[in-house]
């Protein structure tokens, strides 16, 4: 029996529901499942989802992520 307490799959919280917290790069780039650089190139090139400023340290509104994968997912279709 382990009592180290599990991290929950963002992923699955996303599908659930809006998580009760601001999502970080590593949250952002096990969602989608990409390396963290390319988290970093998104921001950088401002193609990804939007994400703010906390001190050093960047952060992304749920609402904000969701809106984004809706958006993208709207325009392949368009696309297609």
């Amino acid at each position: 029996m382990s009592t180290a307490r599990e991290q929950p799959d963002p992923r699955a919280t996303l599908r659930g529901g809006l998580p009760d917290r601001y999502l970080t790069s590593d949250d952002i780039a096990t969602i989608f499942k990409v390396p963290k650089e390319t988290v970093y190139q998104w921001r950088r090139k401002n193609v990804g989802p939007p994400g703010f400023r906390i001190g050093k340290y960047i952060r992304y509104d749920p609402a904000d992520v969701l809106a984004h994968v809706a958006e993208r997912k709207s325009t392949d279709r368009d696309a297609a």
